[in-house]
């Protein structure tokens, strides 16, 4: 029934206008913002839907995981851009789990929710 549709994913905020300058200016996604709702372009053309929710709980999951090539260069210039990787016990002093699996770091959106960085290959 749904093999030709284009499904996208969605995720909610606290805070549409936070949101917009964290993914927008922060991680320089390129976003758009329609009847007070954000969509991230991402590549691959599946955008991704934010939306407002008064009563917005941070999802308890990963929501967005985005491969990179080299993870030491993008937490090296995420950080520099003043976001803050989670320090479970398990990751090293830069919040890179290196204890198996692909190279991963977690970090949060102003609402809450988790994000990643994992390296390709």
């Amino acid at each position: 029934m749904f093999e030709h549709t284009k499904a996208f994913s969605g995720f909610s905020v606290d805070d549409v206008g936070k949101a917009k300058k964290f993914y927008g200016e922060t991680l320089g996604i390129r976003v758009s913002e329609e009847h007070g709702m954000l969509h991230l372009h991402l590549a691959g053309d599946r955008d991704t839907l934010v939306y407002p929710k008064d009563d917005h709980t941070p999802a308890s999951f990963t929501i967005l995981n985005f491969p990179v090539d080299d993870i030491e260069a993008a937490v090296d210039e995420l950080t520099a851009r003043g976001v803050e990787f989670e320090k479970y016990e398990w990751v090293d002093a830069k919040g890179i789990n290196r204890q198996g699996g692909p190279l991963i770091a977690w970090f949060k959106d102003p609402a809450g929710n988790t994000l990643s960085v994992l390296q390709e290959g």
